[in-house]
């Protein structure tokens, strides 16, 4: 049996929470199991599979830094980062753990921001932004021509 912090999952795919009962592991069909995805001649040795995942740690690190940095320089640092973890899930489970959560949330907003009552109430807080925009620049242009905002004087 192995253990997975739920309890013990049995060759059946049963699993037993340590209270005598057992039920069955609801897992996605599209998702792949847990664990390393070292080549089989990489984890056959301690020393090389420690090695491995040593290079795949720093390897993951650079990308999330590079991410990290383009969160305030240009570039796509969300997508970058998103990156760098998944480099990590190839080799650590709590990185495989992070990214199947991070996907099913992105899932659940892509399918909330389709939905139709939620799309109208958005374009009608974007028209409302607009149109408060727009009154607040006419206000400006009423009040002070069109003069940049550092060449008026007091």
């Amino acid at each position: 049996m192995e253990e997975c912090g739920f309890g013990e999952i049995g060759r059946s795919g049963e699993r037993s929470d340590g209270s005598g009962s057992v039920g069955r592991v609801e897992t996605e069909s599209k998702e792949r199991a847990l664990g390393s995805r070292a080549p089989r001649f990489i984890r056959s040795s301690r020393a090389l599979h420690l090695s491995w995942q040593v290079g795949v740690f720093l390897v993951g690190l650079a990308v999330v830094v590079a991410g990290a940095l383009m969160l305030v320089l240009p570039g796509p640092g969300w997508l970058v980062i998103f990156a760098g973890l998944a480099i990590w899930a190839t080799e650590f489970v709590w990185a495989q753990i992070v990214l199947r959560w991070t996907r099913r949330k992105v899932s659940e907003a892509a399918k909330r921001a389709l939905d139709p009552r939620v799309r109208r109430r958005n374009m009608l807080l974007t028209v409302l932004g607009v149109a408060i925009a727009a009154v607040l620049v006419g206000a400006y242009l009423v009040w002070y021509g069109p003069a940049v905002p550092w060449e008026i004087k007091g």
